[in-house]
């Protein structure tokens, strides 16, 4: 471990510390105010929520050793575990619990999340009552540990929420405690000798590594000067890590996470105003190329708005299939018919920056594709993401590449993109398609509020096929999420939230 050794050269390794590697710099440490991968790793370790998931859908006790939905799902009553303690000793109490629920509904990005949250009671020190305006079939998920960190009051409290200290140095009650930031390059955290859950966690300490260069991160997996990295997604990546004999590469897990790549069309600009024009997109470009030969067949199709791996996804989905006379025939259709200069109509196509293989090769790919339909792509590169980001939500784009996370539960991640009311001006990751249907929006309300599975799965089934059909936006294919890892590392994160949850069983043998 020689590089990282020098760097870390006054950080005493316990015998079962583990080094990981990541490109993630995260601003701060909580995860209360602050969405992103970058913040919710960090989170998960130090901060303990009511709840937690693994392999499964379903939730299991974590800070709340038991729970109960009213019957008129109005109200969620929480039963915390008795003895549990924040890192400087002060004991949990639904107190905390309020404040934090509190906190997240006015101050997260995901603003849906706990949107109907209308008060958090707290009849007793390990009692707490969440108070709905609606159902909200949502929360459960919701309380996930990347997703509701319990913050304690006493530490958070004041009206300097965005500015406090704490962010930098945060004190939580999850398996691991904070040690040192030293920013742009490497994070610590230590073994919570007072955890709540027996022997939990496995390893005496974590220091996560941040590279500004992945293939430096790759090398530095190979050589061994670090053990593990997470959320690893460049397909070329990946295959050099699948050849290195005795190296661990997965991709279990992470489906809650729901990372989808798509190209999503401006709306409110004609031709892409007509639903004719989008279909023959999506006829005009060979999807399955892009899964088989780009993606080499490491990235799973995404049919639909909701992620493969979710229980809501909808596996009936009529994809769009390579039909280039189909997709000719709908441009003739809507006006758009070949030119004496062999060209329909011209379109300027952006990308993400820095995802090549996600998104500027998808783009060139995409001009090559339509070029004999007679649609000229002009593809835009930004220099930076915040470029990207501001075209994209000023609407001043006419097709964009793009990556969207579902986010567990389809109130929190999908609602958002297709909600009329989501329209919003300078927001990236609103309806920034300008897309609006009745029908749409009257399912997803319904949705929203429909406490039986079943019903629910039904409604979101209608909303993927309407959806698909009115193509705002192509869904080209699910992130590849992979973890490499050395031989010796067992017990790899591989629950619904992958990277972003308690790392409890991440060991080393010996």
């Amino acid at each position: 471990m020689m590089a990282v050794a020098l760097v870390l050269s006054a950080v005493p390794l316990g015998a079962e510390t583990l080094i990981l590697g990541t490109t993630q710099v995260p601003r701060h440490f909580n995860g209360a105010i602050q969405s992103g991968i970058a913040t919710m790793m960090p989170t998960a370790q130090i901060f303990a929520s009511p709840l937690r998931y693994e392999d499964d859908w379903t939730p299991r006790p974590y800070l709340a050793q038991s729970w109960e939905v009213a019957e008129d799902q109005l109200s969620v009553t929480l039963h915390l575990t008795p003895d549990a303690t924040f890192h400087d000793g002060m004991p949990i109490t639904s107190a905390d619990v309020a404040f934090s629920i509190r906190t997240i509904r006015d101050n997260h990005p995901f603003a849906s999340m706990l949107a109907p949250v209308t008060s958090v009671s707290t009849p007793d020190p390990l009692t707490a009552i969440i108070h709905l305006a609606h159902p909200h079939p949502a929360l459960l998920l919701a309380m996930s540990p990347a997703l509701m960190p319990i913050l304690p009051e006493h530490i958070y409290g004041g009206p300097d929420l965005a500015d406090n200290p704490a962010n930098l140095k945060p004190v939580g009650s999850g398996p691991f405690r904070f040690v040192e930031y030293r920013q742009g390059d490497h994070y610590r955290l230590e073994r919570n000798p007072d955890f709540f859950l027996p022997d939990a966690p496995r390893l005496d300490g974590l220091i996560v590594k941040i590279f500004s260069d992945p293939m430096t991160m790759l090398l530095s997996l190979e050589s061994g000067e670090i053990d593990m990295i997470l959320l690893v997604s460049g397909v070329h990546d990946i295959q050099r890590l699948q050849a290195i004999p005795g190296m661990q590469v997965s991709d279990a897990g992470h489906e809650a996470i729901g990372p989808l790549n798509w190209i999503a069309f401006n709306m409110g600009k004609p031709p892409f105003d007509d639903v004719r024009v989008r279909q023959a997109i999506g006829f005009g470009i060979d999807k399955r190329y892009i899964l088989d030969q780009m993606m080499a067949g490491l990235a799973r199709d995404a049919l639909g708005p909701i992620a493969p791996g979710s229980p809501f996804a909808d596996a009936g989905i009529e994809p769009y299939t390579y039909d280039p006379v189909r997709a000719a025939d709908l441009l003739d259709a809507a006006g758009y018919p070949v030119g004496a200069d062999g060209l329909r109509f011209t379109a300027r196509m952006d990308f993400i920056p820095g995802v090549p293989e996600q998104g500027r090769n998808v783009a060139e790919y995409m001009k090559s594709q339509l070029a004999p339909l007679g649609i000229a792509l002009e593809l835009r590169s930004a220099p930076d993401f915040p470029t990207w980001a501001q075209r994209i939500a000023t609407h001043d784009f006419d097709i964009t590449q793009d990556n969207v996370f579902n986010w567990g539960d389809p109130v929190i991640g999908v609602h958002r993109t297709y909600l009329s009311s989501n329209i919003r001006e300078g927001v990236i990751w609103s309806n920034t398609q300008r897309y609006s249907d009745a029908e749409v929006d009257d399912l997803l309300a319904r949705a929203a509020t429909e406490p039986d599975p079943e019903e629910r799965a039904a409604l979101y089934a209608r909303f993927q096929h309407i959806v698909v059909e009115e193509a705002p936006i192509l869904f080209i294919n699910e992130l590849p999420l992979y973890t490499a890892a050395r031989a010796e590392v067992t017990g790899l994160p591989q629950s619904i939230w992958g990277a972003i949850s308690p790392y409890l069983t991440l060991d080393r043998e010996p």
